[in-house]
């Protein structure tokens, strides 16, 4: 199931104000040109900012199984198809996951299968390119100590946003994003994220029959993150 941030309307609808500096997104579109593909699925797509990005130059599916942030990335671009489940869809260049999508497969039996599904995804030759935070950076750490953060929402008017660090029982990292809007309501979201080492993450992916073709470091986070290009044989 979503997360409630993503699964809720009003928080849905303030999403993209509290994640607004998208500046991670410019290093998939160079790698999209890279790769030269051209039918691309965004999974885990959230509100559409990468997909809409995408789209004027590409045919672009993006999906999430939140119902409330689908109806946001709607209003970004009619040229995307929007989809709520995978039925149906097969045959793309290349399959990405950003920011913490790849995290939320919290078992080793749900991330498999998450794998074997895309495989089947692609063509032959296609690409999966999916990020994931390294373990070693601890940014749990830095979680700690986030201060609350209040912003003006355009139709909403101001929110405000604490971060609550909860549990760490690595492999896995809890936290809480709690909402007060101005007219009182506050809404809470609990969300839990599996972090893999390289070890771990070059297994699933070989076992799923993937080939790892390179792992780069997020540009815009360099030391924080990597980057995995796998293709389908």
């Amino acid at each position: 199931m979503p997360d409630v941030k993503f699964a809720h309307p009003r928080l849905a609808a303030v999403y993209d104000t509290f994640d607004s500096d998208r500046g991670d997104l410019d290093a998939y579109e160079d790698i999209v040109a890279e790769l030269g593909a051209q039918r691309i699925l965004d999974y885990g797509c959230g509100t559409g900012t990468l997909a809409a990005r995408l789209a004027g130059s590409h045919q672009v599916t993006g999906f999430d199984p939140a119902a409330a942030s689908l109806d946001i990335a709607r209003t970004k671009s009619d040229a995307v198809t929007w989809a709520g489940d995978l039925a149906g869809l097969s045959g793309f260049d290349l399959v990405l996951m950003t920011g913490n999508v790849a995290q939320v497969f919290l078992t080793d039996d749900d991330w498999a299968g998450v794998l074997t599904t895309v495989l089947g995804l692609l063509r032959p030759g296609g690409f999966l390119v999916f990020e994931t935070r390294r373990p070693e950076y601890r940014v749990w750490d830095e979680w700690a100590h986030r201060a609350p953060d209040t912003r003006d929402v355009p139709g909403v008017g101001p929110v405000r946003h604490d971060f609550q660090l909860t549990e760490v029982r690595l492999p896995t990292v809890s936290f809480r994003d709690t909402f007060t809007f101005g007219d009182g309501q506050v809404l809470t979201s609990d969300s839990t994220l599996r972090f893999r080492d390289r070890n771990e993450l070059d297994a699933g992916l070989t076992a799923a029959g993937f080939r790892i073709t390179d792992v780069r470091q997020a540009p815009d986070r360099p030391g924080r993150e990597r980057v995995f290009l796998c293709e389908k044989p």
